[in-house]
């Protein structure tokens, strides 16, 4: 075996031709081009053109012109091609679960961790209708108020999936649901510390969110209004500001009511945007979902495109001059 870069990643090989490495990465040597340590291997001697320990190739090939479609995002290692993320609570039935998790298009889930039902240890699971192995569950800490119960759930939820990447939420008090920072500054640290990935939902406040970020928080979730409230995003300044200010990803969790307030989460540059009610409350959870789908999409283009500046007189569209 031998050690390559190919592509700018390492790769071992038992290959020792340019040919037989290419079959390797399941691909025909004849679709595509080959530089070799800065040279260009020419396609009528790759089955003869050797390769030896430390040796560099780009390998390339035709693809669709212009900007892929391609906008994944990624938090603590893992890349998502969807920036929308579901909730499982509020549906009727697991099969409506399911299937608004389906049209919403999100590879990322949250999941409540609650005891099981041993009086029916065979009633139907969230696991049967959603697989873990396609779609990735976060776990959260719903219902905690304190930096304890939020360990102690997490550390089960680790112990029953394996997971590390999970949600963290200690709520302050039943009426508003709003955060306990000091509370959640202080679990952060310890699950940080015992090899944990805490995405945290947080008041929305930049010194707030910042101090989540040095405590190890792999992305911050600042609420745009009260938890299961639809009343969209309150504060857009306090909001810019964080996403202005974090070196992880930042992810509007909680207020959103209509798929206008999740296009404003992404206009704004958040890389994500997290909701439930807003989905399984709707009259139709599978067009809400998809609608959802939709206006994250388009909110995430509209901040790519840049937006018009703003002016405070109006400025014709056509030309005045030459006017009849």
């Amino acid at each position: 075996m031998i050690a390559l870069i190919v592509n700018g990643e390492t790769r071992r090989t038992a290959a020792t031709t340019i040919a037989e490495l290419v079959r390797e990465l399941d691909l025909d040597p004849a679709k595509v081009a080959v530089e070799h340590n800065g040279t260009i291997a020419p396609r009528s001697e790759l089955e003869r053109h050797a390769i030896a320990e430390g040796d560099t190739l780009e390998i390339v090939h035709f693809v669709g012109g212009g900007q892929q479609d391609d906008d994944s995002w990624t938090v603590a290692g893992r890349t998502f091609k969807s920036r929308l993320i579901v909730g499982t609570g509020k549906y009727k039935d697991f099969e409506q679960n399911a299937a608004a998790l389906e049209a919403s298009g999100a590879d990322i889930v949250t999941v409540a961790v609650r005891r099981v039902n041993v009086s029916d240890p065979k009633a139907p699971m969230l696991t049967d209708y959603i697989d873990p192995k396609k779609v990735t569950y976060l776990p959260n800490t719903a219902g905690c108020f304190n930096a304890d119960e939020a360990i102690r759930t997490l550390r089960l939820a680790r112990e029953a999936g394996g997971w590390d990447l999970v949600k963290l939420e200690v709520l302050g008090e039943a009426r508003t649901l709003y955060p306990d920072m000091r509370e959640t500054l202080t679990a952060t640290e310890t699950l940080a510390k015992e090899g944990f990935l805490p995405m945290v939902y947080c008041v929305d406040d930049p010194i707030a969110a910042k101090q989540l970020e040095d405590a190890g928080a792999v992305a911050v979730m600042p609420l745009g209004a009260p938890i299961g409230s639809g009343l969209g995003i309150q504060n857009r300044v306090t909001i810019r500001l964080i996403k202005e200010g974090a070196s992880v990803p930042v992810i509007v969790d909680a207020g959103v009511g209509t798929a206008s307030d999740a296009a404003i989460a992404m206009e704004l540059g958040c890389d994500g945007v997290l909701m439930n009610t807003a989905i399984a409350e709707a009259k139709d959870p599978i067009r809400m979902a998809r609608a959802m789908k939709l206006a994250v999409q388009g909110g995430r283009d509209a901040y790519l495109a840049g937006r018009m500046a703003t002016r405070k007189y109006a400025d014709p569209s056509s030309p005045l001059a030459g006017l009849i």
